[in-house]
């Protein structure tokens, strides 16, 4: 009896007999092999540039040109950036200003370069002892007249900040009385007082008197008393308030706060408040302090 077996997976049979041609069976199996490869292929995706391509027929000279236009753009935002970042500095933060006189000999000499924090005095508050530039408001300094010719580069930098401001529309002072203090000179000794209290001040001139004229004066609300740290060749308030009563400088005008000597860098360092000297003064009692509080700096 003839039996049928199966012979491939499409269930042809043949006679049992029948013997395979030699080789056949591995045929047929590279056949299949061969057939499951082919079809475990995906089918080829449409070509899509890749970003890594190059420009292979381009020439030397394009490709140098490709290369520095886009250094070219990455300087230009790098310069834009910091043009940006200077400004906002300039504006919020700190403000260059520099020095034509000697009336604050020797905490600052002539040429040097600070950096005002414009933070003070709003929101942070000023300070006895604290060196302030301000704007002069009650004509301080001598009138000057315009001149025809201007550097619109040296204007432009110090527009955004990044040199300093050598107009002269400022002045540097440092702040002896604050709203209410009743500041007077000079005492038996010599000294200078502030609500009763005589004061050493460390910050003097070398052979500098604290004044060599007399004063008795009470801060109004809104303002300062200011003084020269060379009080031989300061025209502060001392000699504004005897001239024509404009010796009390308005905080309002006040446009910050120095704490750097930034140049020359010979002469780098923070500028001090000297706390100490004005620790035993008391708070006036006519005017609260912190109700009333809300670019070349020249004499």
């Amino acid at each position: 009896m003839q039996e049928n077996v199966p012979d491939d997976v499409n269930g042809a049979a043949r006679p049992e007999s029948h013997q395979p041609a030699p080789g056949e069976k591995r045929v047929r199996q590279d056949w299949r092999a061969r057939h499951l490869k082919k079809s475990a292929q995906p089918p080829a995706a449409a070509h899509e540039p890749s970003h890594l391509e190059t420009h292979d027929d381009d020439t030397p000279t394009q490709r140098w040109a490709r290369q520095v236009l886009s250094w070219g753009k990455e300087l230009l935002t790098i310069v834009v950036i910091a043009v940006v970042l200077s400004f906002l500095i300039k504006t919020f933060l700190f403000r260059a200003f520099y020095i034509p006189s000697g009336s604050m000999e020797n905490t600052l000499e002539i040429q040097d370069r600070i950096f005002v924090n414009l933070l003070v005095p709003e929101p942070m508050s000023l300070k006895r002892g604290d060196v302030v530039v301000f704007k002069d408001t009650q004509g301080w300094l001598p009138a000057t007249e315009a001149t025809g010719s201007s550097n619109w580069l040296g204007e432009a930098a110090t527009f955004i900040g990044l040199a300093p401001d050598s107009s002269e529309q400022h002045l540097v002072k440092r702040v002896i009385g604050l709203p209410g203090d009743h500041v007077s000179c000079c005492t038996a000794d010599g000294k200078l007082t502030v609500n009763g209290v005589a004061i050493t001040e460390p910050y003097l001139f070398p052979g500098a008197t604290p004044s060599d004229t007399t004063f008795d004066v009470v801060v109004p609300a809104g303002h300062l008393w200011v003084m020269g740290d060379h009080r031989n060749n300061s025209m502060d308030s001392r000699a504004h308030n005897d001239l024509n009563g404009t010796g009390f400088v308005p905080i309002d005008d006040v446009e910050g706060r120095a704490v750097v000597i930034a140049w020359p860098l010979a002469r780098w360092g923070y500028l001090s408040n000297y706390p100490d000297v004005f620790d035993s003064v008391p708070e006036p009692s006519s005017v609260s302090v912190g109700s009333e509080q809300h670019a070349a700096v020249g004499q």
